[in-house]
């Protein structure tokens, strides 16, 4: 009877152990799948950021070499233009004085007439009578260069004295005064002289322009310095 009572009670403590394996082993079994696939989407995302992060760095590294190549043709674009063109602009004029430049350019921009056969200058000191031919006349206050054509025809010329900046100051005074005749009678010496005082004291500062080589080169060629 007592082996019967402790066979029985060590079937029944197997099988209470058994259970408890099975138990043990489900349980074991299911907290660990969860934690797999934490794993795995843990893993999985980083793996996409770092994606991204690696798509983001090339298409940076994209756009700044293409925004490189873009300067890059820019400046070798336009670089060597200015630079022809500097070239060209002193070959043009090379060989040429600064004075004869300025006479050609103040004639091209100024001068009534562009078709002439000769440019004459002249130089006229400070302290010059404006009229010599009349008997009373005020005088230029500073040194001054008169241009005109060898002709009537080539109208009236240009009175200035030049300021060193690309400007000039233009004088109003009339190259043949009168019209090459003697003074009209109606004219005495007070309005003469009014006139006169007029013309220095209000002349015009104007800039010159470079004006085209090539023109400024004919009229060079037609200068004649008295």
């Amino acid at each position: 009877m007592k082996n019967r009572t402790k066979v029985s009670y060590l079937a029944l403590l197997l099988l209470v152990l058994v259970l408890a394996a099975c138990s043990n082993g489900a349980d074991g079994k299911s907290e660990a799948e969860p934690a797999d696939a934490e794993e795995e989407n843990t893993a999985s995302e980083e793996d996409k950021a770092k994606d991204e992060e690696s798509d983001d760095s090339d298409a940076e590294e994209n756009n700044s070499n293409d925004t490189e190549k873009e300067d890059s043709e820019d400046t070798s674009s336009e670089e060597p233009n200015d630079e022809n063109t500097y070239e060209k602009e002193e070959q043009a004029l090379d060989g040429y004085s600064s004075e004869e430049i300025e006479y050609a350019r103040v004639w091209r921009q100024l001068g009534s007439h562009q078709d002439i056969e000769q440019l004459s200058v002249e130089h006229i000191p400070a302290g010059t009578p404006l009229n010599p031919d009349e008997e009373i006349s005020l005088s230029y206050p500073e040194d001054v260069v008169k241009l005109r054509g060898s002709r009537l025809v080539d109208g009236e010329g240009v009175i200035y004295s030049g300021n060193g900046d690309g400007t000039i100051n233009v004088y109003d005074v009339p190259i043949r005064w009168y019209g090459g005749f003697p003074r009209p009678d109606h004219l005495d010496d007070d309005d003469v002289l009014e006139d006169m005082e007029d013309m220095i004291n209000n002349t015009e500062e104007v800039y010159i322009e470079p004006g085209n080589d090539e023109e400024i080169i004919k009229i060079i060629k037609k200068i004649n310095i008295q």
